[in-house]
């Protein structure tokens, strides 16, 4: 049995992905298996794939019969997957060297805990890389080995699946899946880290995180499929539903959903403009009928823009916006 199974959904990568699995097979240290998952990939990436797994016997292809996406993708790896931990990693991304080493070193000083989460630096075209905001997360003071309730600003990370190693059987245990759709790490973080009694950090980058310009981030492609992140978010309150032992995080993660669906209509290229007082629309009914009672809103602007969207308010958000933008271009 493995230490590691490293699951890469794979589409579209074809100029990426021989990076991609040299930063995983390149790894010193423990054992693994990566197991890359062509989810009907339409360029060369099959054809790689398979080269690679004949060159070596640490990699398993999954040619899926049709495309799926991405959360689907990784529930195909992960059906197969045999190590203690699993780690998932996006095509286009690449692990840092002496990752793997480092995980195993710090999982055997805590004791194997249900999840370790790593930082990550996004890369860009013209070479530079770039640490995430999140650094100072990772050098607080912190307890070695914790749950939720001690380090709640975990929460406040970026909640993509990618930056974490995840105990195989604590996967199995929560019935950890990914949904379809756009945001499908969301309905997989938020109850892996609500849900996990032994967390631990490693204070390290993990991931270069690959920004890229051309059409392959959805993130960057306007489309009604951002619409998707309603239903993403009704699967961890229904997830809650399920545990009322946590039915107190429920004004916690209330706040962080609606910090999300106000990121994902104020970025440019996302929720196309003449969908976007129909999204407000979707978000007032979502936040009419999950508002817990404990919500507060946070202080100053970020606090009025996001009750303003939840109580779809568009064109006050709008007047909001305006003049923020005003007071920046005065200040400068």
């Amino acid at each position: 049995m493995p230490r590691f199974s490293v699951v890469v959904p794979v589409y579209k990568v074809q100029d990426y992905l021989a990076e991609c699995l040299d930063s995983v097979l390149g790894q010193d240290g423990p054992d693994l298996e990566l197991i890359a998952v062509d989810d009907r990939s339409p360029d060369a990436c099959g054809t790689m794939l398979d080269e690679a797994a004949a060159a070596d016997p640490r990699v398993r292809v999954l040619h899926l019969p049709e495309n799926v996406g991405l959360g689907r993708a990784r529930n195909a790896g992960l059906d197969v997957a045999g190590g203690d931990y699993v780690i998932f990693l996006d095509s286009d991304d690449t692990l840092t060297p002496g990752l793997l080493e480092a995980i195993d070193e710090r999982l055997a000083a805590t004791g194997d805990p249900d999840v370790l989460v790593y930082d990550y630096a996004r890369t860009y075209v013209d070479g530079r890389i770039t640490r995430a905001a999140s650094a100072h997360v990772f050098g607080a003071a912190s307890p070695d080995v914790f749950d939720l309730a001690a380090r709640p600003d975990l929460l406040d990370l970026l909640q993509v699946v990618w930056n974490k190693a995840y105990r195989r059987d604590f996967i199995t245990e929560q019935q950890l899946v990914f949904p379809a759709g756009y945001y499908e790490d969301t309905p997989w973080t938020y109850p892996a880290l609500l849900a996990a009694s032994r967390i631990t950090l490693l204070d390290r980058i993990g991931v270069h995180y690959r920004q890229r310009q051309e059409g392959g981030n959805i993130l960057a492609t306007a489309s009604r499929k951002h619409f998707d992140v309603f239903a993403q978010y009704d699967l961890v309150f229904a997830f809650l539903d399920r545990r009322p032992d946590l039915d107190h995080w429920r004004p916690v993660v209330y706040g962080r959903m609606l910090h999300h669906l106000n990121t994902v209509v104020s970025k440019p290229g996302r929720v196309p403009p003449g969908d976007r007082r129909e999204y407000f629309r979707r978000a007032a009914a979502h936040c009419t009928r999950l508002r817990p009672a404990g919500y507060r809103p946070p202080a100053g602007v970020d606090g009025v823009r996001t009750e303003l969207l939840s109580h779809g308010r568009y064109g006050a958000y709008q007047a909001v916006r305006a003049v923020a933008k005003a007071r920046r271009l005065v200040k400068r």
